[in-house]
């Protein structure tokens, strides 16, 4: 069977571009029609199966098409339901006969060689459930996740992860966004995406990875060091945007060392970060940042 074109993380459209002449409006806008890009953004359908249990759909998310396996692969890390890439006994595109050609790369069956560890949370089984806003509320979901993230976390670890225990100079972190743009290949030509990378303590970059979603961008460069048979923790994760909880839940489930955003992060996010030993630092532009928790590890 033939399959269908493989979506590409953007998109040509044909647009107006409006501008006035003068300022003024006097002699009228000035109309250029040109072909622009878009960032894509398309549902993934993540299926789950393992040894006496097959494909069944566990999340969808909407995402930016390209490094799919990653993504799939980050996301069930992050739930704990892998320890380790040796977990996984294959991550393909879904040959379903039932599937339409559109839906052909829209859809990754991750197969284990076990059964999972922790099935994934409910929450991401309905159609929309997983979008760039997603994530869970409540002091009783802080609980829930600082439970798992020990199993989720390499080596089953207590409490920080060796990444942790880095220190990350001060004028390091301030040139992270700096560096993550730098690799933002496909918001040059979009300028609608967010990025998530993984830094040593120097301030450079092992992976980075790009998405509509910014919690789908940190589950791309999670991935990537896994399917890649290396650890996820990291010294650092720098994400563009702000900190939602779900970001710090994958932070902490990966064994970060410092969180680092250019924006701020909500209140959840904030309280799990202390209380899962995680550095969280915002707003980290024009020479400065501030510093919600573990401060120590940035030795100020």
């Amino acid at each position: 069977m033939s399959r269908s074109r493989r979506p590409g993380p953007s998109t040509r459209v044909r647009v107006h571009e409006v501008t006035a002449a003068d300022g003024s409006g006097a002699d009228g806008p000035l109309v250029r029609r040109h072909e622009d890009r878009l960032a894509t953004e398309e549902p993934l359908e993540i299926r789950l199966s393992w040894p006496g249990r097959p494909a069944h759909r566990v999340a969808v998310t909407m995402r930016t098409p390209g490094h799919d396996f990653e993504l799939a692969t980050g996301f069930l890390y992050g739930e704990g339901v892998l320890s380790s890439a040796d977990d996984l006994r294959t991550v393909a595109y879904c040959t379903d006969v039932t599937l339409s050609p559109e839906q052909e790369y829209n859809v990754v069956t991750v197969e284990l060689g076990r059964p999972p560890r922790r099935p994934p949370a409910e929450r991401y089984a309905g159609v929309s459930a997983a979008t760039s806003a997603c994530g869970v509320c409540g002091t009783e979901s802080i609980e829930d996740v600082l439970s798992w993230c020990r199993a989720a976390s390499p080596a089953g670890r207590d409490g920080p992860g060796p990444a942790a225990a880095v220190r990350v100079a001060p004028e390091v972190l301030v040139g992270l966004p700096a560096r993550l743009r730098d690799q933002q290949r496909v918001f040059d030509s979009t300028g609608g995406l967010h990025a998530a990378g993984l830094f040593d303590e120097r301030g450079e970059p092992w992976v980075v990875r790009e998405d509509i979603g910014r919690h789908n961008a940190v589950d791309k460069a999670v991935g990537a060091r896994l399917l890649a048979g290396s650890t996820p923790a990291a010294p650092v994760l720098c994400v563009s945007g702000r900190i939602g909880f779900e970001i710090v839940q994958k932070a902490a489930a990966a064994g970060i060392g410092v969180l680092a955003a250019v924006g701020a992060p909500s209140s959840l996010a904030a309280e799990l970060a202390r209380r899962s030993g995680l550095c969280m630092v915002g707003f980290v532009r024009e020479g400065r940042f501030v510093v919600y928790s573990a401060a120590e590890r940035l030795g100020v």
